[in-house]
C-alpha cells in the first residue's frame, strides 16, 4: 500500500487532508518514489504528533518548530535524522504557503544544516521534440478505434499545451471546455491564491487543441460540460494521476525513462528553454505563476552554458588580440 493509501493518525483537525495532498503533489508533480513517500509520511506523521499541543499545522509557529527539534535532540537522534525530519517539515510547509494554505512558513527562520536545493529534472529540446512528435503520430493511427482516437487526441493536447504555457498540472487538467471555441492566442488561467495570469497558446498547442475540437464535435454534444477534459472522477475532470501515467506511458514509447519525466518535469522544460533561448526572468517568473522571483531563479543555472559561451566567442581576452 502507498503512502497516500494509508489511514495515518494524523494529529490537528484537517491535518491528514494537507499532508495527503503534499504527498499527491510529490508523486504526480515530483514523480517522488512509493519508497520516497513512505519516508515522508512517517516523517511527518511523527512531527504532526508532537505538534497537536500547538495546534497542529495550521497552527504551529516557529517557536513550535523549535520545540519539536529539541524534542528530536533531546531523543538522541542523529544529525542526518535530524535534518532529514525537518527537511520533510520544511517541504510541507513551503507548500502550504505556496498553495495559500498558510499565510507564512514557520520553518522559515529556523536554523539548521539546509541541503543544497536540489535542482530541477530537465528534458533536453530534442527530448521534448521527440515526445511531442509521437504524440501526434499517435492521432494519426488508422487502426485506432473512436475512443483510442480521442484519447490519443487528449494526450497530444495536454502534452503541447503543457509544454506551450508552463501550467502546473492541476490548472491543465481543469482547463474549461470554452477553449474549444474560442480563436484567442492566450489563455485565463486561475492559479494559486486565486490569482489570475494569462498565458499565449503557441500555433503547434492551438493546431492539436483544434483536431482534438473536431473530435469533440464529431463525438456529439454534452450540455453543460464545463470541462475541456471530461472524465468519470470525483472532479468531473481528468485527474492528475491518469494524465501523469499516461505521459509517462507515452515517454517509453517515445524511447525516454519513465523515471526522467513526469508533468512538473514538462513545466520545468517549458521554464528552462524559454531562459536558454533568451527569455527575461521576470516575464517567465509572470508565465509560471510564481509569486516570488527566488522561486524562478532557481532555472537559471540553464543560462550557465550559454553566457560561458558568450562571454568565450565575443571577449577579447577569450577570442585573443592582435599584435
Amino acid at each position: 500500500m502507498s503512502a497516500t493509501d494509508r489511514e495515518t493518525p494524523f494529529a490537528g483537525p484537517g491535518d491528514g487532508a494537507l499532508i495527503e495532498a503534499f504527498l499527491e503533489m510529490m508523486a504526480v508533480e515530483r514523480g517522488a518514489a512509493d519508497n520516497t513517500l513512505e519516508a515522508y509520511a512517517r516523517d511527518l506523521e511523527e512531527a504532526c504528533g508532537f505538534l497537536r499541543a500547538h495546534g497542529g499545522l495550521m497552527k504551529a509557529d516557529s517557536e513550535a518548530v523549535r520545540g519539536y527539534l529539541a524534542h528530536l535532540s533531546s531523543q538522541g537522534l542523529s544529525e542526518a535524522t535530524r535534518s532529514r525530519r525537518l527537511s520533510a517539515l520544511r517541504q510541507l510547509y513551503r507548500f502550504l504557503y505556496t498553495e495559500g494554505q498558510r499565510g507564512d512558513d514557520p520553518t522559515g527562520t529556523i536554523e539548521g544544516a539546509r541541503k543544497k536545493r536540489s535542482l530541477p529534472k530537465i528534458m533536453s529540446e530534442a527530448e521534448v521534440d521527440r515526445l511531442l512528435e509521437l504524440a501526434e503520430t499517435e492521432t494519426r493511427n488508422a487502426a485506432l478505434l473512436p475512443s483510442e482516437r480521442m484519447r490519443a487526441a487528449r494526450l497530444r493536447v495536454l502534452v503541447e499545451l503543457l509544454y506551450a504555457t508552463g501550467l502546473r498540472v492541476s490548472e491543465l487538467v481543469s482547463l474549461p471546455r470554452s477553449l474549444l471555441t474560442t480563436r484567442a492566442r492566450t489563455i485565463t488561467v486561475l492559479g494559486k491564491g486565486n490569482k489570475e495570469r494569462m498565458v499565449p497558446i503557441g500555433a503547434q498547442a492551438r493546431e492539436a487543441l483544434d483536431a482534438y475540437a473536431q473530435l469533440v464535435a464529431a463525438d456529439g454534444p454534452r450540455e453543460g460540460e464545463p470541462w475541456l477534459f471530461p472524465a468519470d472522477s470525483q472532479s468531473g475532470h481528468l485527474s492528475r494521476q491518469v494524465f501523469a501515467r499516461e505521459l509517462k506511458a507515452l515517454a517509453a514509447r517515445a524511447g525516454i525513462s519513465e523515471a526522467k519525466i513526469s508533468p512538473h518535469v514538462l513545466r520545468h522544460a517549458f521554464a528552462s528553454h524559454l531562459l536558454q533561448n533568451g527569455a527575461d526572468l521576470r516575464a517567465v517568473q509572470e508565465l509560471l505563476g510564481h509569486s516570488d522571483i527566488s522561486t524562478t531563479q532557481i532555472y537559471t543555472h540553464v543560462l550557465e552554458e550559454r553566457l560561458h559561451r558568450l562571454v568565450t566567442e565575443h571577449h577579447p581576452l577569450s577570442v585573443g588580440r592582435g599584435d
